[in-house]
């Protein structure tokens, strides 16, 4: 009898310990099972946020991207025409405009999608900003319809360097050329600008004069062949040097053409883009014996940062510092 109550007993410890057991084992699966769904909701809340944020800086971004480039646009109009571009109006469509020193109002943006022959023919402001220049040497000729600075706003070219043949004569300026006067505009310092290169161009090394001489044009007051639009040389902002067979997108193939690309002397270029012209052995459309004067483009591609370079503020990597540029960067913060 005292062995059966032993064995009783000791089946009803068993029975308990076991019961014990196995209701830690549930109320720790529980609890695991708690936290395991509240680290979830968490992370869920926390992609459902980020998601969110993404969502929101990629709207934001898009538009301030918009409003940063316009500002840099206008701060190297206004740095390239100091003596023309007089400030800036906020429209109440939102557009703005550039004001002239005359008052004449010169959309920066008319928000419309253009092929590229309609730029040619109609360009706005941001139109002609569009494509960077580049400052840094190619080695093959650009691609197709990469013409930075082929693409000219001439109401404002007009409202510069003058908007009739008589108002543009009586702006010229003669440059002593390898013993020849040719005539560009003086205003803008475009004139000067000229001179200066041509002597540098003179007295470098390499002989690069024979490169350049005799010039093959300078002012002509012409369109462009085969358009209605008025040629940069009717303006008197452009010069064409020494001429040969492939320096012409319409005269040679685009093999001929890289050949005369290979063989230009960078010096030349270099001195010339140090003194605001653009090349046209940089345009698609090649023009290699063709500079421009184009400070505006210049100075953009001069001060241009990427967009993932970027930070507070919005005129990052222009020379802030200077007291007139500061002075640009107050009146366009006030648009």
């Amino acid at each position: 009898m005292k062995k059966v109550a032993y064995l009783f007993f000791a089946l009803i410890l068993l029975m308990l310990s076991g019961c014990v057991e196995n209701k830690k084992d549930v109320l720790t699966e529980q609890s695991e099972s708690l936290f395991v769904t509240e680290d979830e909701e968490n992370n869920n809340y926390n992609m459902n946020y980020r998601l969110d944020s993404e969502e929101n800086d990629t709207d934001f971004t898009e538009k301030d991207i918009y409003e940063i480039n316009m500002k840099r646009d206008l701060l190297c109009l206004i740095m390239a025409y100091p003596e023309y571009v007089s400030g800036f109006e906020r429209g109440t469509g939102d557009e703005v405009y550039v004001v002239m020193k005359s008052g004449a109002k010169i959309l920066y943006d008319d928000k419309i999608p253009k092929t590229y022959e309609q730029k040619l023919s109609n360009a706005d402001l941001q139109d002609t900003l569009e494509l960077l220049y580049p400052l840094s040497d190619i080695s093959e000729l650009m691609d197709e319809n990469y013409d930075p600075g082929r693409i000219r706003c001439y109401k404002f070219l007009k409202e510069v360097y003058g908007g009739s043949r008589q108002e543009i004569e009586k702006s010229l300026k003669g440059v002593n050329m390898g013993g020849k006067v040719c005539l560009f505009n003086d205003r803008n310092n475009a004139a000067e600008s000229l001179k200066k290169a041509v002597k540098q161009i003179s007295t470098a090394s390499g002989n690069l004069s024979a490169n350049i001489f005799p010039v093959n044009g300078t002012y002509n007051y012409r369109v462009i062949a085969g358009t209605n639009q008025l040629s940069p040389h009717a303006f008197g902002i452009a010069i064409d040097f020494r001429s040969d067979k492939r320096d012409y997108w319409k005269w040679a193939s685009r093999e001929l053409g890289q050949q005369r690309l290979n063989q230009y002397p960078r010096k030349v270029v270099k001195i010339m883009e140090d003194n605001n012209f653009i090349w046209g052995g940089k345009w698609a459309h090649f023009d290699i014996l063709h500079f421009e004067y184009r400070p505006e483009l210049i100075i953009k591609a001069r001060y241009y940062v990427e967009d993932f370079e970027r930070i507070d503020p919005w005129y990052y990597g222009f020379p802030s510092e200077d007291e007139a540029v500061k002075g640009y960067i107050e009146t366009i913060d006030k648009i």
